[in-house]
């Protein structure tokens, strides 16, 4: 696993280039990760074996096209890995899906959708490329040349993508009127213009992210306590933080973490799916909550 940070150009409206190859074992069962709603969207592409997605609620999984783009996501899914697993991700900045496609994010809720449908002949020959590219530097820039290609027709630059990455940065905990303010829109300006450029209203997004941060943090560090992580990701209490969980991974923080414990494989093949927002080296009290804990 590699994570890339984009090219300065790409960088004001892409996170991160990650790229994973995995081998399973014939032996081994079938891997399946349960895949909670993040904040960021995505474009994936799978390399080598395609994936199977099932939905939170259906009884089926669905194989997936080789390259895929992702919109805003409120429910979990859970991802059927396959033996050979080489694949890309590109994660979005807030509003940044939007800016490179110009299509409303709210008509992309919970959904995903061929790439090739949208970017035609070109994705088709992008995959090409990315088989054929050799080492994980060069399937890096095979996918940064093709973004470059769209900087001059992105869908210009607002200060409300800036007012959403701060949101982020401050792990969804500063006030929606302080958010507004810095995207220079009113309330109701402020509304309609995050359903169309992330999807949801943004309390909701606030919330996502707030969730995303805790669920990472108990991957890890799985020594600290529910209470402490939902002091540091910004939650009232502990009920706040159990009332996300069921609503974005389905199920309580203990029955989650009893999964990772049966399923450690598929646990780590979850975590790499999410680009690293957040880092050790930006949360240092963690580090001696996490050490302390070790000890005790």
């Amino acid at each position: 696993m590699k994570f890339y940070t984009a090219h300065p150009l790409l960088q004001e409206f892409i996170n991160c280039i990650m790229v994973v190859h995995a081998e399973v074992d014939n032996t081994m069962e079938a891997v399946i990760c349960p895949y909670p709603p993040t904040p960021q969207n995505s474009l994936f592409f799978y390399i080598n074996d395609l994936i199977k997605v099932q939905k939170d609620g259906e009884t089926h999984f669905v194989l997936q096209p080789r390259s895929v783009i992702v919109g805003p996501q409120l429910t979990r899914v859970s991802l059927d890995i396959n033996k050979s697993h080489k694949a890309v991700r590109v994660g979005f900045h807030p509003g940044g899906l939007y800016r490179l496609l110009g299509i409303s994010m709210n008509e992309m809720i919970d959904g995903s959708y061929d790439a090739t449908d949208v970017f035609g002949n070109e994705m088709q020959e992008l995959n090409e490329k990315l088989q054929e590219a050799d080492g994980f530097d060069r399937i890096k820039d095979v996918i940064e040349n093709f973004l470059l290609q769209k900087v001059k027709s992105l869908k210009r630059n607002m200060p409300f993508d800036l007012a959403m990455l701060e949101l982020m940065r401050l792990n969804g905990n500063l006030s929606i009127e302080k958010v507004a303010s810095l995207s220079c829109l009113s309330l109701r300006q402020f509304e309609r213009v995050s359903k169309e450029r992330i999807g949801i209203p943004p309390k909701l997004f606030a919330r996502l992210v707030r969730f995303s941060k805790a669920y990472r943090l108990r991957e890890n560090f799985p020594l600290l306590s529910w209470t402490n992580i939902a002091y540091e990701c910004g939650y009232f209490d502990q009920m706040h933080l159990i009332r996300d969980f069921k609503q974005f991974a389905g199920v309580a923080p203990g029955i989650i973490e009893k999964n990772w414990t049966m399923h450690p494989s598929a646990s780590r093949l979850n975590f790499v799916y999410n680009c690293r927002i957040y880092t050790m080296l930006a949360f240092p009290q963690l580090l001696f909550l996490h050490y302390k804990n070790q000890k005790l």
